[in-house]
């Protein structure tokens, strides 16, 4: 079958690869969009903090395929068959259902990325009717999901914040309340607070470095911040007062740690949410050949979600 195939670390390329059997508790899906992630990338460059991958082995942590004839997201193959290739292997009851109404490519979105918003706000932040959140990298997939996941969450206020005046727009289109230009505020924390309004409750961090400092700062008596990656540095420098004197919680996220019922739940409400038209992605769909280029698109910064098409 034709895959993107990991011969060394770093990026794969389209080739080859034999076909999955499968075992007990296995079944083979017929692969319609793989998702391209930050976790991808890490993961093929071998610096990932799970492990490295085995060589050669196929590259892609979800996609969304065909399985008994339903559409089904997948985010757990079995390696060495990853998602980027014309099948996959899985186990057949890790999958959730796609319904009628959501393509392909939207649905890939609602996983990893889709995941990571909502679980940040519900099962980490638990946000509460009302409460004001900012969103940093908010013009990216994750943060465009967070504000709208947000707001139908209940939220008072949305801000989001970002370096790109385009992806602010489109934030702004998607329902949130204000907008902040990370690369441009003379004093970020004031900005941020200004901008929600003097409250902030809950901060959806993908960035950490920077932004995550000035959203410490800025953040409220008692607001909880959820920091899920690093798109702008591995550390960050906090006075110590900044966290204790204000009884922040701040706390980790990854969707590798939800108990599986809770993500299962997750991913049916922003299916839903995605069928009803109340969540939209913006997505780039790529041919499987051009697996490289797609790499490339999302160093560079898209602000789609990219997914691979075998």
């Amino acid at each position: 079958m034709r895959a993107a195939v990991l011969h060394e670390y770093g990026v794969p390329s389209e080739d080859e690869f034999q076909e999955p059997s499968t075992g007990p508790e296995q079944a083979l899906v017929d692969v319609l969009a793989a998702g391209l992630n930050p976790v991808d990338v890490a993961i093929c460059a071998g610096r990932f903090y799970a492990g490295k991958p085995p060589l050669p082995s196929v590259a892609g942590r979800e996609g969304v395929g065909m399985l008994d004839g339903a559409r089904v997201y997948f985010d757990a193959p079995i390696p060495p068959f990853g998602s980027m290739a014309e099948r996959a292997l899985i186990d057949p009851r890790s999958t959730y259902p796609v319904p009628d109404g959501v393509p392909d490519g939207v649905a890939v979105a609602l996983g990893i990325s889709g995941l990571a918003a909502w679980l940040a706000l519900t099962w980490r932040a638990q946000l509460q009717q009302g409460e004001h959140v900012l969103v940093l990298a908010a013009s990216g997939i994750v943060g465009q999901i967070a504000v709208q996941a947000a707001k139908l969450l209940g939220a008072g206020r949305v801000v989001a914040a970002a370096r790109s005046p385009e992806g602010l727009e489109r934030a702004l289109s998607l329902g949130a309340d204000a907008s902040v230009r990370l690369d441009e505020a003379a004093d970020l924390p004031a900005a941020l607070a200004e901008a929600a309004e003097g409250r902030i409750d809950v901060v959806v961090d993908p960035l950490f470095g920077e932004p995550f400092v000035a959203a410490v700062n800025a953040a409220s008596f008692g607001a909880r911040i959820v920091q899920l990656g690093a798109g702008a540095g591995a550390e960050a420098l906090v006075a110590s007062a900044s966290i204790r004197g204000k009884m922040l919680v701040i706390m980790g996220h990854t969707n590798f740690a939800a108990p599986p019922e809770v993500k299962r739940e997750a991913y049916r409400r922003l299916a839903d949410a995605a069928a009803a038209g109340e969540i939209e992605v913006a997505v780039e769909p790529m041919a499987l050949h051009r697996v490289q280029d797609a790499w490339r698109r999302l160093a560079a910064g898209s602000h789609h979600k990219i997914v691979l098409v075998p």
